[in-house]
């Protein structure tokens, strides 16, 4: 009897989660505009969105902001890192400490915060400072992601490469640089994530006339919701779903060190 009420209380939170994305996924598919009933088969709403110059725009914006701003981020992130090391642990927990302020803080006062800063430096909105915007509020997921793989790393390492002759950024890119890697990695795709989902942010800091993918569904949805909406909502979660499944199948392989003999 207990084990039946896991199964069921597992389905009915399956049920509560995906029901809603099935539902979107079937109406993506029918060919009335109206989702009292249904008219038929089709994939006109997909030939209709890849017709949408501005859809795709925004795509095409949204996806440039996203790849720029997480490698600047990541690039920015991995040196606070590697320059807290070397601090002391007082000071190393006060910046870690600053550094943790912009995940708790509220987008909202975040986007805000910037918009008057950009009206401030006299800057024009747009794609500039959409990108700084991103850069800013995606370096402390970057820090918080290779910061554990930095505290693990053993110095004498990095100490032993140098007594053999190696230059400093030579010792980091073929000590330090390796064992950071999947820390690297894992901020880069966490810095990439923030930006393709983020909306209030980009709100706030956007010029008018440019768009990314969330702004530009925001502004379709105050007109009504078209189907094409529920084909691009679809893509892009059957574009996630199949990402998610190629790295959890993706083979592991378990290589037993070789120590001689």
């Amino acid at each position: 009897m207990k084990n039946i009420a896991k199964h069921i209380y597992t389905a009915l939170i399956f049920l509560f989660l995906y029901a809603p994305i099935a539902t979107l996924m079937v109406l993506s598919f029918n060919a009335s505009k109206t989702r009292a009933k249904w008219g038929g088969f089709t994939f006109n709403w997909y030939s209709r969105l890849f017709q949408n110059e501005e859809i795709l725009e925004a795509l095409a914006n949204t996806l440039l902001i996203a790849v720029i701003s997480a490698f600047v981020a990541t690039v920015i992130g991995t040196i606070a890192c590697v320059a807290m090391t070397g601090m002391k642990k007082r000071s190393r927990t006060i910046l870690m400490g600053i550094t943790n302020i912009p995940m708790l803080n509220a987008e909202i006062v975040t986007g805000i915060s910037l918009m008057l800063l950009f009206i401030s430096m006299g800057l024009r909105f747009g794609l500039g400072t959409i990108l700084l915007s991103h850069i800013t509020f995606n370096i402390p997921y970057v820090i918080l992601s290779v910061m554990p793989r930095m505290k693990q790393l053993n110095p004498s390492t990095y100490e032993a490469a140098l007594d053999l002759g190696a230059s400093h950024v030579t010792a980091f890119f073929k000590v330090v640089f390796p064992d950071l890697l999947p820390g690297i990695l894992s901020g880069f795709l966490m810095a990439f994530t923030m930006s393709l989902d983020d909306f209030i942010i980009t709100h706030f800091t956007k010029g008018a006339g440019v768009d990314t993918l969330s702004t530009k569904i925001y502004t379709e949805v105050k007109k009504g919701i078209k189907p094409e909406m529920y084909a691009l909502s679809t893509l892009i979660f059957v574009t996630v779903l199949i990402l998610l499944l190629l790295v959890n199948m993706a083979p592991t392989k378990n290589k037993t060190p070789n120590y001689g003999g």
